[in-house]
C-alpha cells in the first residue's frame, strides 16, 4: 500500500476519473489492488470494536425490523449473534493500524482535506445495513469473501419510519455487481445503494467528507467569537417619542443592523478556521504523551530515527500556515519546507536536515503525542 497503484482506477488517469465519475457516477475497477486481502481478521475487528477509542456499530436486521446497538461492546456481545444478517462496523481504524492509514495514502490524488477515515465492516451471509444513500463520496474495496452491491438512481429518498438507520423505504435496482476480493466500486454522494455479503466478508470503506453548508456556518460563526473585537456601544441621543412602549421600533432596528454590519472576515480567517476544523480531532481521540525528553537527546533521535505522525494526528497547510490536530503555526524559507513534507508524507526519513526553526516546534509536537520516532 502507499501511493496509487496503476490498477486502482482501472486504467484511468486521475484526471479522467475526477472528469468522467468523481461525483457524477459510480466506477467498478476490478483487481484494483491486486492480492488485496484482510490487514485484520473478523475476530481482530471484533477486539477493535470493544476499545474505548474505537467508534463502532452492529446493526443487526431480525424479521425485517432493524436495530442498532453502539459500541464499544463486550466480548460475550458477539458470541449472541445469529448466524446470519448482522453486520459489525468500525470507523477510523486508519487511526489503530500502520496498513490502514498506508491504504488511505493510495488516495492521495484527492486532497487530503476531503478525507473522512477507512471503515471497515464485517458481515457474515446476508448482512448489511440495508438499502441507503450516503451524503459523500465512497470507495468501497472488497476484502475476504464477496459482498453483492445493487445501484438505484431512483428520486425516491423515503425512509422507513421508526428505523434507527436511515434505511429506504423502497429501493429499485438499476444495476448489480458482485465484487471479489481487490475488486473496487466508487459511488458519488446521493446514489442509493444495498450491499449485501454473500457468505462472510469484509469490506474496507473508504469516505471522504462533505459538511453541509449549515455546519460549516454553524463551525464558522463559532470559529469566529473569537476573533471579534466591535468597537462602541449601542447609544440613541437621537431617540424618538413612540406610542407603544412594547414596540421594537425601526429606528432601534436600523441602528443594530449598522452595527452588526461591522462583522467582517476574509480569506486569512476562512483558511485558518478551515485548517482548524478539519483537523480538530473528534472528541473520542486522545494522544498519549511520551516521557519528558530534553532538547539535545530530542536532536540525537530525530537525527537517528527520523518522525512520523501519530496515526491520529491531522495535519494540512495553507501557504505559510500549518495546521495539526486543530492548532495553528505559521512558518517560512526551510522550515516551512520541511514541514510540508511531512504534512504529504507524514514522515520525516531519519538523517534529514531539519532548519534549527523547527526544532523546537517538533519537540513541542512530539510531546503532545502528535509525532512519534
Amino acid at each position: 500500500m502507499g501511493p496509487m497503484n496503476k490498477t486502482m482506477l482501472g486504467g484511468l488517469s486521475v484526471r479522467q476519473f475526477i472528469e468522467e465519475y468523481w461525483q457524477k457516477k459510480p466506477l467498478l475497477v476490478r483487481n484494483a489492488f491486486p492480492g488485496f486481502g484482510n490487514m485484520l481478521s473478523p475476530d481482530e475487528l471484533a477486539g477493535l470494536a470493544c476499545e474505548e477509542d474505537a467508534q463502532s456499530r452492529l446493526v443487526v436486521n431480525k424479521r425485517g425490523k432493524w436495530m442498532l446497538e453502539q459500541g464499544p461492546f463486550e466480548e460475550e456481545r458477539f458470541a449472541q449473534l445469529p448466524e446470519k444478517g448482522w453486520s459489525l462496523l468500525v470507523q477510523g481504524v486508519n487511526h489503530h493500524l500502520a496498513e490502514a492509514d498506508a491504504l488511505l495514502q493510495s488516495f492521495d490524488f484527492i486532497p487530503r482535506a476531503r478525507l473522512d477515515d477507512l471503515m471497515v465492516s464485517f458481515a457474515p451471509d446476508g448482512g448489511g445495513v440495508g438499502p441507503h444513500f450516503d451524503t459523500y463520496d465512497v470507495f468501497l474495496l472488497q476484502g475476504s469473501g464477496q459482498r453483492l452491491w445493487r445501484i438505484s438512481e431512483q428520486d425516491d429518498k423515503t425512509f422507513v419510519p421508526g428505523a434507527p438507520l436511515r434505511i429506504l423505504k423502497e429501493f429499485r435496482v438499476d444495476q448489480e455487481w458482485l465484487l471479489n476480493p481487490g475488486d473496487m466500486l466508487y459511488l458519488p454522494p446521493k446514489l442509493a445503494h444495498w450491499g449485501i455479503a454473500v457468505g462472510d466478508c469484509m469490506t474496507y470503506s473508504i469516505g471522504f467528507r462533505a459538511p453541509s453548508a449549515q455546519e460549516l456556518a454553524t463551525q464558522f460563526l463559532s470559529f469566529m467569537q473569537e476573533r471579534l473585537c466591535l468597537e462602541g456601544m449601542y447609544a440613541d441621543p437621537d431617540l424618538e417619542e413612540q406610542s407603544h412602549p412594547a414596540e421594537l421600533s425601526g429606528q432601534m432596528m436600523e441602528k443594530v443592523q449598522a452595527m452588526l454590519r461591522d462583522i467582517r472576515w476574509d480569506g486569512d480567517d476562512v483558511a485558518d478556521f478551515l485548517g482548524n476544523y478539519l483537523t480538530e480531532p473528534k472528541p473520542h481521540i486522545v494522544f498519549e504523551q511520551p516521557k519528558h525528553m530534553g532538547m539535545e537527546k530530542f536532536r540525537e533521535q530525530l537525527a537517528k530515527k527520523g518522525l512520523r505522525l501519530d496515526l491520529k494526528s491531522q495535519m494540512l497547510f495553507q501557504g505559510e500556515r500549518l495546521f495539526i490536530n486543530g492548532e495553528v503555526v505559521h512558518a517560512g524559507g526551510d522550515s516551512l519546507r520541511l514541514l510540508i513534507e511531512l504534512a504529504d508524507e507524514k514522515r520525516l526519513p531519519p538523517g534529514s536536515s531539519v532548519p534549527e526553526g523547527a526544532i523546537e516546534l517538533l519537540h513541542q509536537w512530539w510531546g503532545a503525542g502528535y509525532l512519534h520516532f
